[in-house]
């Protein structure tokens, strides 16, 4: 098992930017009509584990159950993250990865998931 470690991440302008704790491990990239349009790779953390750094203007998208409050940059229309709950009601945030600025692309390996079919 990998150690968690302090990564850093940001939309494209930079104008949204965090740093979030995590191992890697566990990435899923979905292949529901948003994630796989997207392109996401996701890390699921805890809130405390998620910090935003900078906070320029965001833009939130919900869709299907409403559960997930998928934000994007207004500027670069890039999407880092989202908040909402885990399948047991306890709070989350989605990290795309492909937004983290210090780690090698591709470096990385994820588990495909059917969300299409939920």
């Amino acid at each position: 098992m990998a150690e968690a470690k302090t990564h850093a991440g940001s939309c494209r302008c930079g104008a949204v930017a965090y740093e979030v704790e995590t191992d890697l491990e566990g990435l899923i990239e979905c292949n529901c009509s948003h994630c796989y349009r997207k392109g996401l790779v996701l890390a699921f953390v805890t809130p405390d584990a998620f910090r935003l750094t900078a906070a320029g203007p965001q833009t939130e998208y919900l869709f299907n159950t409403h559960k997930i409050t998928h934000l994007f940059c207004e500027t670069c229309g890039v999407q880092s993250f989202a908040r909402g709950e885990t399948a047991d009601g306890q709070p989350m945030v989605a990290v795309n990865i492909r937004t983290l600025t210090d780690i090698e692309p591709f470096s990385w390996t994820a588990q495909r998931v059917d969300g299409r079919s939920f």
